[in-house]
């Protein structure tokens, strides 16, 4: 009885792996076994500056802090803001909150934007104290705080809210437009700077005369 034909050998993989390892490493090509995630990279935006921003030191002027934008929160940044001196405390306050609107508008350092700094105040607006009704401590702008985007709303009323010349003392804010509309009394919470795009400051009309 004859005996049977043997199957032929299967191939077994395993053996493979150190000639191909071999292979990969004459082709300079570092051979992995484990399985690389190709996927793209998270993207990283520090919100803080890795060196100090040169452009800002040294400025002429009292060091103030501005609220920019960065990762959809609002963070401070370093600015300074010019008074001559012998200005009177009623026409530097103006002063203040005129120089701090014109930081918020003046477009970020080039270290800012590195670290991922916008903002979303426009130039031009102007700021002038009180009418003859309003509180002492009013701030009217000739836009309408009510024509602001919700970040730059945010970020006027919390840069003011944050500074001791333009702050009442409760840290709230008054600001009207340029209309003979009532001004109205806005705070800065910690919703706002974490969430200015949809948590407006929230605001109470205060009465005037």
């Amino acid at each position: 009885m004859g005996s049977r034909p043997r199957p032929a050998a299967r191939p077994r993989p395993w053996l493979a792996l150190p000639l191909l390892a071999a292979l990969l490493t004459g082709c300079g090509i570092r051979a992995t076994q484990v399985p690389t995630d190709f996927g793209p990279a998270p993207s990283r935006v520090p919100c803080a500056l890795s060196a100090p921003d040169l452009s800002t030191q040294g400025s002429p002027g009292i060091p103030v802090q501005v609220f920019l934008l960065c990762a959809s929160q609002l963070v401070t940044v370093d600015r300074s803001v010019r008074i001559p001196d012998g200005t009177a405390e009623a026409g530097r306050r103006v002063l203040v909150a005129q120089g701090l609107l014109d930081e918020l508008a003046r477009t970020p350092s080039s270290a800012e934007k590195q670290a991922g700094y916008t903002s979303d105040v426009n130039g031009g607006i102007k700021v002038s104290g009180p009418r003859a009704k309003d509180p002492g401590n009013t701030f009217r702008l000739s836009t309408s705080p009510r024509r602001l985007t919700s970040y730059a709303l945010a970020q006027l009323v919390c840069t003011f809210a944050n500074s001791e010349a333009t702050a009442a003392d409760d840290g709230a804010v008054i600001l009207g437009g340029p209309d003979t509309g009532s001004p109205r009394r806005y705070e800065c919470t910690t919703e706002v700077r974490s969430r200015p795009g949809t948590q407006e400051p929230p605001s109470t009309e205060v009465k005037t005369g």
